[in-house]
C-alpha cells in the first residue's frame, strides 16, 4: 500500500473531483506541507471541486490537525481562505489557530475588516485572539500587539455585529490593557446571555483573580450557556472555591457544563478530585468519554506534579530535557453560533 507521501498529487486531485466516491481518508495526509508547485495545481481545480465536498474535505482537516501534530495544513489553510464559500473560510481560520507565524496576523485584520460574511469576521477575531496571548508573553513584538489590540478595542465598541464583537471582546480577554476590564464589566452587566457568556469567557483568559465573584455567581445560573462558560473559567483561574459547585455539576444535564467541569477540577485539583474523575473514568460508556477523562486525569497528574516540585528541581537554563507546554483547550466550542437574534443585542 503506497503511503501518503508516495500518492501522487494528480492521483489526489482526481479523487476530489470524483464527488460519487467517498474521499480516502489517506488523501488527507497527502494534504500536508503542500508545496508551492501543489498549491498551483490545487487551485486550478478547486472550483470544480464541489461546495459540500470542499467544505467536508476542510473540516476533516481541521480535525487531523488537532490530533496529529506532525502534520502541517498551513499552506492548504492560508490557500482556503480565499474560498468563496464562507463556511470554508470559517473553518480554514479555525485551522490557522494551531499556527504561530506572525505573517497570519495581516491576514486576519483584513479579514476582520472587510470580509463580507459576519461569521467570517467573528472567526478572524477570534483568530487574533493567541497572538494578543501571545504578545503578553512578550513572543512578538509590542508595537504589533499594540495594533492588533487597537483593531479589537475598535470592533468591539463599534457598530459591526454582535458576534463579531462578541469574539474580539474574548480575544482581547488575553491582554492587560486598562481598558479592556471595563468592556468586560459592560458585556457581563447585559440582560442578553451571549454577551454575558463572552464576557465570562474572556474573565477565565485574564488570569485576574478580581473577577471570581462573578464566576461563583454563574455557576449557578439557570442557563446552561452560561453554567458551562462560568465552569470553564473556574478552571481557568483556578478557583478553589468553585470546587463544591464544579462536584455538583458533574450531574449536570448539560454536556457541555459536565464536560467543562471535569477539565476545571482537572486544572484546579484538590481533595477528592483524583479520585473522583477517576470513578468517571472507569464508569465510562463510550471511547469519547473515556479519552476525555483519561485526558483530564493525564492534566490533573501535570498541574500536582508543577504545584509539588521543589524549586531545587526546576531545570537549569541549559538543561537539555525536554519540556512541553500544558495544553491549553479554550473551548470555544462551548458557545455556539446560534441564529437567535431575538436576544442578540448590543451591551
Amino acid at each position: 500500500m503506497q503511503s501518503p507521501a508516495e500518492i501522487p498529487f494528480n492521483q489526489l486531485l482526481d479523487a476530489l473531483l470524483d464527488a460519487e466516491t467517498p474521499l480516502n481518508p489517506r488523501y488527507l495526509y497527502r494534504l500536508s506541507d503542500l508545496e508551492k508547485a501543489e498549491l498551483e495545481q490545487l487551485e486550478k481545480v478547486w472550483p470544480r471541486v464541489p461546495a459540500w465536498r470542499r467544505l467536508a474535505l476542510m473540516e476533516d482537516i481541521e480535525e487531523l490537525n488537532e490530533a496529529d501534530m506532525l502534520l502541517s495544513f498551513e499552506s492548504l489553510s492560508r490557500f482556503a481562505l480565499r474560498d468563496e464559500d464562507p463556511k470554508v473560510r470559517v473553518v480554514a481560520l479555525r485551522t490557522l489557530w494551531d499556527y504561530e507565524e506572525t505573517s497570519l496576523i495581516p491576514l486576519f485584520l483584513e479579514m476582520l475588516a472587510a470580509d463580507q460574511n459576519e461569521q467570517v469576521r467573528a472567526a478572524a477575531a477570534s483568530a487574533l485572539g493567541r497572538f494578543i496571548y501571545a504578545g503578553e508573553l512578550e513572543e512578538i513584538p509590542e508595537k504589533t500587539l499594540r495594533q492588533i489590540e487597537d483593531v479589537l478595542l475598535k470592533t468591539v465598541t463599534g457598530n459591526d455585529a454582535p458576534e463579531v464583537r462578541r469574539s474580539a471582546l474574548e480575544s482581547l480577554g488575553f491582554s492587560s490593557r486598562a481598558e479592556v476590564d471595563g468592556l468586560i464589566r459592560n458585556a457581563f452587566a447585559s440582560e442578553d446571555k451571549y454577551w454575558k457568556a463572552s464576557a465570562l469567557l474572556a474573565m477565565g483568559r485574564s488570569a485576574n483573580q478580581e473577577w471570581q465573584p462573578q464566576v461563583l455567581a454563574m455557576l449557578e445560573s439557570n442557563l446552561p450557556l452560561l453554567r458551562s462558560e462560568a465552569a470553564r473559567a473556574a478552571g481557568e483561574l483556578e478557583i478553589s472555591e468553585a470546587l463544591p459547585f464544579l462536584f455538583d455539576l458533574l450531574d449536570d444535564p448539560d454536556d457541555n457544563t459536565r464536560q467543562a467541569s471535569i477539565w476545571s477540577l482537572s486544572q484546579i485539583g484538590g481533595e477528592g478530585v483524583r479520585e473522583t474523575l477517576q470513578q468517571l473514568y472507569e464508569e465510562a460508556d463510550n471511547d469519547l468519554d473515556a479519552a476525555f477523562l483519561e485526558s483530564a486525569l493525564d492534566n490533573l497528574a501535570f498541574n500536582e506534579g508543577v504545584q509539588m516540585m521543589p524549586l531545587f528541581d526546576l531545570p537549569e537554563a541549559d538543561s537539555n530535557d525536554d519540556w512541553y507546554e500544558e495544553y491549553d483547550d479554550d473551548w470555544d466550542n462551548l458557545i455556539e453560533n446560534e441564529n437567535d437574534e431575538e436576544g442578540d443585542q448590543a451591551f
